[in-house]
């Protein structure tokens, strides 16, 4: 394993120490920090290029990542990034330029400076848009590095409602983000969804909607020659079968969930009137 990929391992950065334990020499170091693939954060502290900012910023500050910025420590599911660093900081003075957060409450990250996941799952859930913490915590909790129950026994009082309400919509498995997201559209819009429904001939599907209508959401992978031969011919079976299928991607979950939800809605309509009957 490379410098590059240990350093991608440890969650972007790392010590002289650590990475001489690892096997990486000086020469190695200097190697890397030359073609620079490799940075200098501080006197005896390495890191990627692309998260060297934020951790160098924390280090200089005292102060802990959290929130949507600890999320690519964690590997966690995001729906944006984020245009602000997202700190705790370590005094009460507030770091100009940074959205604060409250002193962490668990245990940090065991080498970086970042929160520990529960803090920063917390922190999340009283910070963002409902949709974005919803896709962290899935990911923790599907994962089992952390489980609703934990999180929902540390939001008690009414003060924590809105935060406990998004744990509400965590699910026991979903295959993407835009799995969650759908879902939570779905379910916000009163509508009676199944998911991950084995269907005769066609195989399982991401969601069937009143037993009548299927919907899949469609990720990069989707776009693949393979994958398009694919889907098309489930689609086909979906309708021999009896049932009406639409398909969504990324920008239609993401940036356009009202329009996915009409779409859907106008589909069922149709359906009540007996617009898709044989006449």
């Amino acid at each position: 394993m490379n410098i590059e990929e240990f350093l991608q391992h440890r969650g972007g950065m790392a010590r002289t120490v650590t990475l001489r334990a690892a096997g990486h020499t000086r020469t190695d170091v200097d190697k890397v920090l030359a073609a620079g693939t490799v940075v200098r954060i501080r006197r005896g502290v390495y890191g990627l290029p692309n998260q060297a900012g934020a951790l160098s910023f924390a280090l200089e500050h005292n102060a802990l990542l959290t929130c949507l910025s600890a999320a690519p420590a964690y590997h966690l599911w995001t729906v944006r990034e984020p245009v602000a660093l997202h700190v705790s900081p370590g005094h009460k003075r507030t770091v100009p330029g940074t959205v604060a957060h409250g002193r962490p409450r668990h245990p940090a990250h065991p080498w970086l400076p970042i929160a520990g996941l529960a803090d920063a799952l917390i922190h999340g859930l009283h910070c963002l848009p409902e949709i974005e913490s919803l896709a962290m915590v899935q990911c923790a909790a599907q994962r089992g590095d952390v489980t609703v129950e934990f999180l929902r026994r540390k939001l008690t009082g009414n003060r924590n409602a809105r935060a406990r309400s998004v744990l509400d919509h965590v699910v026991p498995r979903a295959d993407s983000i835009l799995e969650v997201l759908a879902n939570y559209h779905f379910r916000r819009a009163g509508l009676h969804v199944r998911r991950h429904v084995e269907l005769p001939g066609v195989g399982e599907v991401d969601f069937l909607i009143e037993e009548c209508l299927v919907v899949e959401t469609d990720g990069a992978t989707h776009l693949e020659p393979k994958q398009v031969k694919k889907d098309r011919s489930r689609n086909n079976a979906t309708v021999v079968g009896g049932r009406l299928g639409l398909r969504f991607g990324y920008d239609d979950v993401v940036h356009h969930p009202e329009r996915m939800v009409a779409q859907v809605l106008a589909v069922l309509e149709q359906s009540r009137r007996g617009s898709y009957r044989a006449r």
